[in-house]
This record gives structure tokens, sequence and C-alpha cells, in this order.
């Protein structure tokens, strides 16, 4: 028997992701967004309304940064989640995180963060709060590459957000092989 939620934003996996972005003053900020993904082959959406200090910057610069956050990072993850870039300015240094520019974008690298998307604006409609980034560049840490240099989940250990349950859930034990594991239905 199955239960019914109702309309919610309930999804399993909801990557954490973390925007990061430059200030007027060239302040280096980050937000926490749960609400997003790859839509496109070099394209990302995020749902992120206006009234954040990380939407004025990317729309400002034209330029935001997508890492993903990891279970070695969970706690500086939530932070910048649930603190406001307008209240303080510097809450990326208080979570911790150190910074380098993008050779891509002119966006923030989140040192602590391994794995990153670089993303030029590509639209932002502010009555659906939906933010298109065109992903200009994927960059990842040599601590996450596995076999073939390919980034390694099992290495990255993103987390996801469990939306019900309101926690963070680590990701990274394999179970099958995609493209072929279906082949052995028949």
């Amino acid at each position: 028997m199955r239960k019914n939620f109702g309309a919610k934003p309930m999804l399993y996996p909801m990557p954490v992701l973390i925007i990061g972005t430059y200030g007027e003053d060239g302040t280096p900020n980050a937000m926490n967004a749960a609400w997003g993904g790859i839509t496109e082959e070099n394209e990302i959406t995020i749902c992120v309304s206006e009234d954040h200090k990380t939407t004025k910057n990317l729309l400002q610069r034209g330029a935001f940064t997508v890492s993903v956050a990891t279970a070695a990072e969970v706690v500086a993850a939530d932070y910048v989640g649930i603190t406001s870039g307008n209240d303080v300015p510097d809450k990326l240094a208080r979570a911790g995180w150190h910074t380098e520019k993008s050779a891509f974008v002119d966006a923030p690298l989140i040192l602590e963060l391994p794995m990153a998307l670089e993303c030029r604006v590509k639209s932002y409609d502010k009555e659906t709060c939906r933010l298109v980034g065109e992903i200009v560049n994927v960059t990842a840490d040599e601590s996450v590459l596995g076999e073939g240099g390919k980034i390694d989940p099992q290495k990255l250990r993103p987390i996801t957000y469990d939306p019900a349950n309101h926690t963070y859930l680590a990701l990274s034990t394999p179970v099958g092989r995609a493209f072929s594991d279906g082949k052995k239905l028949k």
C-alpha cells in the first residue's frame, strides 16, 4: 500500500549544490541550494530566489560556480545554507572555506569542495526563481579522481538533501553499471 504526500518538493537524490559568487567589492560568497540539476548537456538549472545575496551577485557578474557539497564539509555546507550573505558578508570565511578565482568565469572556486561546475548566467526568471547556467568547465581536484582520471564518487562522497526528514545523506556506494546491467534482465 502506498501513502500519498501531496504536491511536495521531494525527489531522491536531491544534490546539495553550493553556488559561489563574488560580491560588488570582490568578496567571495556562497549559498546552499538543493533544488537543481543538469537540464541540458552543458546546462544546469537551479531554483534560487531573488532576495539572496548570491542571486544579486551572479546577475551582476554574469557568472557563478556550482560546487558539489561533500560529507567532509556537511557542517559548513549547512551553515552557508542557513546564514544569509545579506546579514553576514563574510559567511564563506566563517564557514572555514578558502577560494581561488575560476580561470573560466568571474566566480570563486571553493578549495574545500573538490568538484565544481564553472558557469555563465544564461537566464534568470524572477517569477519562477529559475536560474539557468551554461556550464563552461567542470573542475575536480586530483584527490577525487580514480581510474582513467575520472571523478570517483567514492572519493568525492557527495551529499544529498533528504527533504522529508530534513537531513543530509552521503552518496557513494556503487550498485550497478549503467548501460550494461540492464542487459542482464533478459
